[in-house]
């Protein structure tokens, strides 16, 4: 469980470095919406991790094993890239910094390869549920750094001691690497390409067959499709309001960890009590209605309190969705193939994450804020009446 705190952590952080911290530092310095929402597009890397996945399933580094020594591979470069934002200028660097950031998505997206693959494989069937709500509380604690602590020393001082410190907070995901235990080899091991690649997505698409596992794969894209597309560009729209750097550090943020923690938790208890389906309905209804929280502050404008009421549910919210999807992809995914099957899953999860990252500055600037929180709402439908074929209401609690 202490790994799983540590290393959800390290997940999380290049994560909202990039989707909070680089758009808020972006449209500071005066770079418009359409373009910070282009940015999306460059984080493509972890639409298709599961590309490159199995490459890292078939070869091992040659220090530390293989979980290990890809996670030395991954981190290693994370902080020597985000250590170059620091110098780098949005007024006139904005081509040189797309590219810096496109590879801090692609080290970021394989680190998430081979840690979700490490958790996997470390947990037993009956400790995945516990493993997975403190991984993404970790997660989610995370964005405290880049999306809180940054942006207040970036109000109070530079946005270089901003980024700066978000760099030195790198750092926990490479020293929990060096102290945590290599896990012993699992029972199989592939020894060819085909093995490695062609093997784990045959496994998953005969499983149950192919129509099956297209309406999985159509759920994992639609589920959060609303939800992400709603918080893509939070950062911009706090400033737009109004709010300062100090107000949406600590209100915004503060509420941002509370909600996911308790959303996160009373996620794992629901689970726990109903079953994945019944907990994937109920989580499903809650995310759609919180969306609305943010059509609220839009139509209210700088209003400290309304910011903290519409944060909060909204992240309530986030946090019961993906502590369900989680527990979702990890029931689908054969340790057999574990690293691949996991990067395929949450690769499909997290397109709505770019779909939303490079259209919705468009849609902003077409229709406005409370406009765009409504069509928020209304693409979160079609996710929940694919629970219908993919997870009905009566089907089969995941533990019988």
């Amino acid at each position: 469980m202490v790994v799983c705190l540590f290393t959800g952590f390290a997940s999380g952080l290049p994560l909202y470095l990039l989707i909070q911290l680089v758009p808020g530092w972006l449209r500071n310095n005066g770079v418009d919406l359409s373009t910070i929402g282009l940015f999306g597009i460059i984080l493509f890397s972890y639409n298709w991790k599961f590309v490159w996945s199995p490459l890292m399933e078939r070869y091992t580094p040659p220090f530390l094993g293989k979980r290990k020594g890809w996670m030395i591979l991954t981190q290693v470069p994370l902080i020597a890239l985000t250590s170059l934002l620091i110098v780098l200028q949005p007024s006139s660097q904005i081509g040189l910094i797309a590219m810096v950031v496109g590879a801090i998505g692609f080290f970021s997206a394989s680190q998430d390869i081979v840690l979700d693959a490490y958790r996997r494989e470390l947990l037993t069937d009956d400790e995945m549920g516990m493993g997975t709500s403190i991984f993404v509380n970790a997660y989610k604690f995370s964005s405290l750094i880049p999306g809180g602590l940054s942006l207040i020393i970036a109000d109070w001082f530079s946005w270089e001691w901003a980024i700066g410190t978000a760099v030195i907070f790198l750092f926990v995901g490479l020293i929990t690497t060096l102290i945590i235990n290599e896990l012993p080899k699992s029972g199989y091991q592939p020894v060819t390409i085909q093995e490695a690649v062609i093997d784990p997505f045959k496994e998953f698409f005969n499983r149950n067959g192919w129509r099956e596992a297209a309406l999985v794969l159509l759920f994992l894209v639609l589920y959060k499709l609303g939800d992400n597309m709603a918080v893509a560009l939070e950062t911009p729209f706090f400033f737009d309001m109004g709010f300062n750097g100090t107000e949406i550090g600590t209100v915004a943020k503060l509420s941002k960890l509370w909600a996911s923690i308790i959303g996160t938790a009373i996620g794992g208890i629901i689970m726990i009590r109903l079953g994945i389906n019944k907990a994937l309905w109920i989580f499903g209804f809650f995310q759609i209605g919180t969306i609305l929280g943010y059509a609220v502050l839009a139509q209210v404008g700088n209003n400290i309190w309304v910011l903290f009421a519409a944060v909060s549910m909204e992240y309530l919210g986030v946090g019961l969705g993906t502590v369900g999807v989680l527990s979702y992809m990890s029931k689908l995914t054969s340790r057999k193939f574990t690293a691949t099957q996991f990067a395929l899953l949450s690769s499909i999860a997290t397109i709505p994450r770019t779909f939303a990252g490079a259209t919705t500055g468009f849609i902003i600037e077409a229709v406005g804020y409370f406009s765009f929180f409504v069509i928020c709402f209304c693409c979160a439908i079609p996710g929940m009446l694919l629970l219908l074929k993919v997870a009905p209401w009566n089907g089969k609690r995941d533990d019988e």
